[in-house]
């Protein structure tokens, strides 16, 4: 069967492999659709430290199950839409031991340490899998990303009283901006591009701001009254942001990094202290499947406007290669096989 593998930073290709075979707790799933995701774009510039080359990206999942094993539970049945946790955990790390399962010291994240989804059969354990009534596959394909997002949210600890400023306005972005707009808190998106700060106000976004046009900082305690917000979640992932998030972050705030600068960054560290912050990382997504497809079943978040591309199998490459060249021309590319 076809697979895409992204075989060396800048180079990709069509492969074939086995259809495999589940075991008895596992499903045989045959994808339908992948969404990329921006650690695909970083496999494929040679950025991801995580990865090692040939790898079959994909793990924002949507797919249908053709098989079951015989120990999988009768509410699994052949025909049915899933999504996909992508993420393994081992149990006995002080992550797993504290029931963190999501920042596992050995976790291995299909299409990032293992083998993705990004070919047309592949195969899951049960308890992985997440049935969402209603939705479309389209819809499916976006619950792990806006988990992430849902995660970052989470460990912030949103609550309605908060104003929350989320920085970068990508698929994980915007899914914390409809987490902490989803808990009832005053949202404020930062972006480059106007198109996407749209996007963030249908999710959820009661303010906009457009950092090419003015201090982000200033706008942040003018619409705070000068207090500045209670939450800073930083999705962008870069030296400047990571510093933005300290500094324009209320005294006694919450700071929560889900992007990962790929450069140093250099602090003005008595912030820490003067400001008594809560500085938190955020990874993958822990219990916030559920949460993400509720919100999708109740139609709060504009799955179809978030779209830019949608491709074939044998497309993908030319697609992560324009991504490269463009990486804000984009919010989500979709696989369909």
């Amino acid at each position: 069967m076809e697979a895409f593998f992204i075989t060396a930073p800048g180079q990709s290709e069509i492969g074939d492999i086995p259809v495999p075979r589940p075991g008895p707790e596992e499903v045989l799933l045959r994808t339908r659709i992948v969404g990329m995701c921006g650690s695909d774009l970083n496999t494929y510039r040679g950025a991801n430290p995580m990865v090692t080359y040939p790898r079959i990206p994909g793990h924002e999942i949507a797919a249908t199950i053709e098989e079951v094993g015989a120990q999988v539970p009768e509410q699994f049945r052949p025909g049915m839409d899933v999504t996909v946790s992508p993420y393994t955990s081992c149990g006995t790390c002080a992550s797993c031991r504290r029931g963190r399962v999501n920042a596992c010291q050995r976790n291995q994240t299909l299409g990032v340490q293992r083998d993705g989804a990004m070919t047309r059969y592949f195969v899951a354990p049960w308890r992985k899998l997440y049935v969402a009534e209603g939705l479309s596959l389209r819809a499916l394909s976006v619950v792990e990303p806006l988990s992430v997002g849902f995660h970052a949210s989470a460990r912030g600890r949103v609550t309605p009283s908060d104003t929350v400023l989320v920085l970068g306005c990508g698929t994980v972005g915007l899914g914390a901006i409809a987490a902490a707009a989803f808990a009832g808190a005053t949202v404020i998106a930062c972006d480059l591009d106007d198109a996407k700060l749209s996007l963030a106000s249908q999710a959820g976004a009661r303010h906009v701001l457009n950092s090419a046009r003015g201090s982000i900082a200033d706008a942040a305690r003018e619409l705070t009254n000068g207090l500045g917000p209670d939450v800073v979640i930083e999705a962008i992932g870069l030296p400047e942001t990571f510093r933005l998030a300290v500094d324009v972050v209320a005294f006694t705030g919450r700071v929560v990094y889900v992007g990962y600068a790929k450069q140093p960054v250099t602090y003005e560290t008595k912030l820490f202290v003067q400001k008594e912050l809560d500085i938190l990382g955020s990874r993958n997504a822990l219990d916030e499947f559920p949460t993400v497809i509720a919100m999708l079943q109740q139609g709060r978040f504009p799955v179809e406007l978030i779209i830019s591309r949608t491709t074939s199998l044998s497309g993908a490459g030319t697609v992560l290669s324009e991504w490269s060249a463009k990486p804000h021309a984009f919010t989500k590319i979709l696989i369909e096989l």
